[in-house]
């Protein structure tokens, strides 16, 4: 596993719930295990245990704490070029869900070998639209839900989402019905980012 993948998650921890149990639950992973470092590549089980670990310390759903992580990724100011990756994909949410299919190689761009699932979009009325996410990363379509859940309101997109689960070949199926594109004023979101220029 990519090691901004990880990262990602010591970081939802350490700024949801806390050093002391980011320290426990790295304990447990590995001994040793302080942070991960985002460039180096990782075993995909010492992600897999950090999950199970946080999941039975908070007593959920590794599913629901996935779905959290994505949400995070997208309010977190530890995470903001990431937000501003995504919302490069369009001026509305709508926009933004059609420009998905190519978020795996804008992506790549940023990051060459962080390689995304495929995600495909189908819009299947002006309201409905169809998200598959192809196999590699089976975790990734919980996360996609809390980033698409995110974005909305980052956006002010009024949306109902649902992971329809997974099918034997390992894709995630997603549904999302858009409500009203203008349900709200969202967050201030420039192009520019004003804080590179000076």
């Amino acid at each position: 596993m990519h090691g901004l993948v990880n990262k990602a998650v010591e970081c939802f921890v350490r700024d949801t719930h806390g050093a002391a149990i980011w320290r426990d639950i790295a304990s447990k992973v590995e001994p040793g295990l302080e942070r991960f470092e985002p460039m180096l590549l990782y075993a995909d089980d010492m992600t897999d245990r950090c999950l199970s670990h946080l999941a039975a310390h908070l007593d959920m759903p590794v599913e629901a704490i996935l779905e959290d992580l994505g949400t995070y990724l997208v309010f977190s100011r530890t995470t903001e070029a990431l937000r501003r990756l995504l919302r490069f994909g369009g001026v509305t949410y709508s926009d933004f869900l059609m420009s998905l299919d190519d978020l795996p190689d804008r992506v790549r761009l940023a990051v060459p070998d962080l390689v995304l699932p495929e995600i495909s979009v189908e819009q299947e009325s002006e309201q409905i639209y169809k998200i598959r996410v192809g196999t590699g990363m089976v975790s990734f379509g919980y996360v996609l839900v809390g980033v698409l859940r995110a974005l909305a309101d980052d956006y002010g997109t009024l949306v109902m989402l649902e992971h329809e689960g997974t099918d034997d070949a390992g894709v995630n199926r997603i549904s999302i019905e858009v409500h009203e594109i203008d349900f709200s004023s969202g967050r201030a979101f420039d192009l520019t980012d004003r804080r590179a220029t000076g």
